[in-house]
C-alpha cells in the first residue's frame, strides 16, 4: 500500500483544456496509475501562487471546487477522507482515499475565519508558505527571512490548526520558522515534500538537526522525487532517493519517513516516470537492504499514524 502526502494534480487538470479528468490523464497522477501502485490514500494540494493568481483565497475555492467534482465522478474508485475511520472505510470498501490541502497558508488572509471555513470544505493539511512572505512567515528562498520564524498571526494559526486537527505543513517554510512550528505544536507535525539537506544542498531540504527534531515530535517527511532536492544529477533517480532515505533513518529513525513526491509539480525528468511506478522505488530499497518492515513504515505506516494522531 501506498501514501503520498503530495501531488499538485487538481492545479494541473483545472490549467488543462483537453478534458482530461483525474480518471485517466497524461500527469504524473490518476486514478489508473494510484490503482496500478497500489494507493491507499493521496493527499491532493491546492496549490495557489499568491502573485499570479489573482485572488488567492477565491482561486483556491476554484480548485477545491474542482477537487470535489473529480472525487464525485469518480466515486467508484475514490472518495474523500477526513480522518483515520475515513481512511479505513475507504479501504474496507475499495477505496482510494483522497485527502484535501492547501500549498498557501496565505489564503487565509490573516483571518482564522477563513481557516475554518477551509476545514469545514474538507481542508486537512496546510503547508504554511510557499516561495513567498506572507501573514504567516516566511520562505526558504528567501536568504533574508531565513532567520525570521512565525509572525504573530503564524502563531496564533499553528494553535488553531492544532485545535482543528488539521496538519501543519512545513515545507516550504524557513528555517526559523521549523523551529517556531517545533516549539508551538501540541501535535505532531510534516515537512510533506522535503529531503536531507546534508545530502542536497537545496534549502528546501531539512537539516540532520531539523530531521531529529521532527522526528522527537513524532512528525514525518515526505521524499519529493524532484531532481535537484535529490541531488545533481539530470534525472531523478531512485539510487538518490534510497540514499536520501538511508541518510534520514540514520539520523531520525525509520518512523520519520514517508513519501511526498511532488509529483505534477516537479520536472520531469524522472526516472519514476508516474505513480504507477512506484514499484521502481520498493525494488530499490529491497535492494539496498530495506526490510519489508521498513518499506511498509515508509510506503504507508509512518504517515497513516500521523492522520490518526491529527486528524479530527
Amino acid at each position: 500500500m501506498i501514501i503520498d502526502l503530495h501531488c499538485d494534480t487538481i492545479r494541473r487538470l483545472n490549467k488543462l483544456q483537453d478534458g482530461a479528468g483525474l480518471r485517466r490523464n497524461n500527469l504524473n497522477v490518476d486514478i489508473e496509475k494510484l490503482q496500478k501502485a497500489g494507493s491507499l490514500a493521496q493527499f491532493f494540494a491546492m496549490f495557489v501562487d499568491i502573485k499570479q493568481d489573482g485572488d488567492s483565497l477565491e482561486y483556491a475555492l476554484t480548485l477545491i471546487d474542482r477537487f470535489h467534482q473529480e472525487i464525485a465522478a469518480n466515486a467508484d474508485a475514490i472518495a474523500f477522507a477526513g480522518n483515520w475511520e475515513d481512511l479505513e472505510y475507504n479501504r474496507q470498501t475499495g477505496k482510494i482515499s483522497a485527502f484535501l490541502t492547501i500549498e498557501e497558508g496565505g489564503v487565509v488572509k490573516g483571518n482564522l475565519a477563513n481557516l475554518r471555513i477551509l476545514y469545514r470544505l474538507g481542508v486537512r493539511l496546510v503547508t504554511l508558505t510557499w516561495n513567498y512572505p506572507n501573514c504567516i512567515g516566511f520562505p526558504h528562498c528567501d536568504a533574508a527571512g531565513q532567520d525570521k520564524g512565525l509572525t504573530s498571526f503564524g502563531i496564533d494559526m499553528v494553535g488553531e490548526l492544532n485545535r482543528l486537527g488539521m496538519i501543519i505543513d512545513v515545507s516550504h517554510l524557513s528555517d526559523q520558522g521549523f523551529y517556531d512550528v517545533a516549539r508551538l505544536s501540541t501535535q505532531p507535525f510534516t515537512a510533506s515534500h522535503s529531503n536531507a539537506r546534508a545530502m542536497a544542498g537545496h534549502t528546501r531540504n531539512l537539516t540532520d538537526d531539523m530531521i531529529r527534531t521532527l522526528a522527537d515530535k513524532g512528525g514525518i517527511m515526505g521524499i519529493n522525487f524532484e531532481r535537484s532536492f535529490l541531488g545533481n544529477g539530470p534525472q531523478s533517480k531512485v539510487a538518490d532517493m534510497v540514499a536520501h532515505i538511508r541518510h534520514i533513518r540514520n539520523i531520525g529513525g525509520r518512523e520519520v519517513i514517508a513519501l511526498g513526491s511532488d509529483f505534477d509539480g516537479i520536472s520531469q525528468e524522472l526516472e519514476i516516470a508516474h505513480m504507477g511506478e512506484i514499484y521502481k522505488l520498493i525494488d530499490g530499497l529491497k535492494a539496498s537492504g530495506f526490510t519489508d518492515e521498513d518499506i511498509d513504515k515508509i510506503l504507508w505506516q509512518n504517515a497513516a499514524r500521523l492522520i490518526r494522531a491529527v486528524m479530527k
